[in-house]
């Protein structure tokens, strides 16, 4: 029987903090059959600005007080969303400055966007290597918070990974930052992100700001993109949810203080799980989906937006994988072709990780796989929200070695080391 890769553990681990959150948008409404007249805002609005000075003092430094410990530029915050709900406004009302911040305060939710879990994690080189010592690389992690109602939403961690030897995860602070939604008339159908408050990529937060991701941004697989023309830019796959369905959309930056969302066209953004190659091969964008939910699936497009089914190249064959297969993360460029971590489903929905080669020139060829798994749920990390689940949405390899990011139970997250050779030499 193959020999299953060996796998060393790192110790670090990231669970879920419910201290972290959020300042976001909130506006309640009636239910059908009440929502004739005037609007909850609108009454709303008439009571804050009845209140006399000394109230209106109380309520403003009570709420400021509160806001002050985990956000910063909090008066400028509660203005901006009073200037977002300024046209629901009742008629001829002209609030004080006080006023405005305490209407963008009741309408505005602290959300601790991670207090259910922290799972599903992506790493990418960070753009900023300075001050690395030998052998020591700085990366991103993304990671998938869950909060109330099961609203998905991006967080990021940084870390410093040295291969063979250790990684740390940077202290993201208490701060967490609202991204600000940019209006540019000259790119329709594109969600321009304004993060520039943040003091650190950890201070980011994604929460869902379109329509199509009401219930969620979920499991985010970004990857380092070089281009044709050698310049480098940051790709992000995820689902959007909506609460009714489900698509596939992409996350670009350049340096994770600004952001563009768009969305995915085709056959292949209508399913989950898409994960885009490094770069281009033959001119064309390349990714891995799952668009029949069974099996892994090599698509090339012209257009980075709009992707139809491409050729089926991996699909079940051994046990832990019988149900259905489907990527862990972009793939990694090796000498030897394109190493893909994957996933598999078996018994009682168990998810284990798994890996497979695909030739570098011509990646419909599947070269070789991993018969047993890499990663499987184990006794003493099998429970949680979602138990018998390992999964991960991207690795970084360096020097022959490869970091693991995973997800344990779809709770936390948790590190891993493999070594090239040694996974290698496990597949068939």
């Amino acid at each position: 029987m193959t020999e299953r890769a060996h796998v060393d553990f790192y110790p670090t681990v990231l669970k879920s903090d419910p201290s972290r959150t959020v300042v976001r948008p909130f506006e309640p409404g009636y239910p059908q059959g009440f929502d004739r007249g005037r609007s909850r805002t609108e009454l709303t609005v008439e009571l804050i600005l009845g209140l006399n000075e000394v109230e209106l003092t109380r309520q403003l430094k009570g709420v400021t007080a509160s806001l002050d410990e985990n956000h910063r530029d909090v008066d400028a915050t509660l203005l901006r969303r009073f200037g977002e709900m300024a046209d629901r406004m009742p008629p001829a009302v002209s609030p004080t400055s006080a006023q405005q911040r305490l209407i963008g305060a009741y309408f505005s939710q602290e959300y601790a966007y991670e207090s259910a879990a922290l799972f599903n994690p992506s790493a990418v080189l960070h753009p900023d290597q300075a001050g690395m010592a030998d052998g020591a690389m700085r990366f991103v992690l993304s990671l998938r918070g869950v909060g109330e109602g099961h609203v998905s939403s991006v967080t990021f961690r940084t870390g410093v990974w040295t291969p063979g030897t250790s990684v740390t995860i940077d202290d993201p602070g208490a701060t967490s930052v609202s991204p600000i939604i940019v209006a540019r008339p000259d790119s329709p159908g594109v969600a321009h992100l304004d993060c520039g408050g943040s003091r650190s990529i950890s201070e980011t937060i994604l929460f869902p700001v379109l329509p199509s991701q009401r219930q969620g941004i979920e499991d985010l697989r970004l990857v380092r993109f070089t281009d044709d023309d050698d310049s480098v830019v940051y790709h992000g796959t995820y689902t959007a949810y909506s609460g009714a369905e489900a698509r596939s959309e992409l996350l670009t930056t350049v340096d994770f203080k600004s952001f563009e969302m768009r969305a995915l066209t085709g056959e292949v953004a209508r399913a989950k799980g898409m994960a885009l190659f490094p770069r281009r091969i033959d001119g064309r964008f390349v990714t891995l989906g799952r668009q029949d939910n069974r099996s892994i699936w090599l698509n090339v497009s012209n257009d980075i937006l709009h992707w139809e089914s491409g050729v089926r190249v991996v699909q079940p064959r051994y046990p832990w994988e019988f149900v259905q297969m489907g990527n862990c993360g972009s793939p990694m460029e090796l000498d030897e072709g394109w190493l893909v971590m994957t996933h598999g489903v078996g018994t009682v929905r168990n998810y284990c990780i798994g890996a497979c080669l695909l030739d570098k020139d011509d990646p419909t060829k599947l070269l070789a796989r991993t018969p047993r798994p890499v990663l499987a749920p184990s006794p003493h990390e099998r429970d949680g929200y979602v138990p018998n689940v390992v999964y991960s949405c991207g690795s970084l390899v360096a020097e022959r070695t490869m970091l693991l990011p995973y997800a344990v139970a779809d709770s936390f997250s948790a590190f891993a080391s493999l070594s090239i050779d040694n996974l290698l030499a496990c597949m068939e």
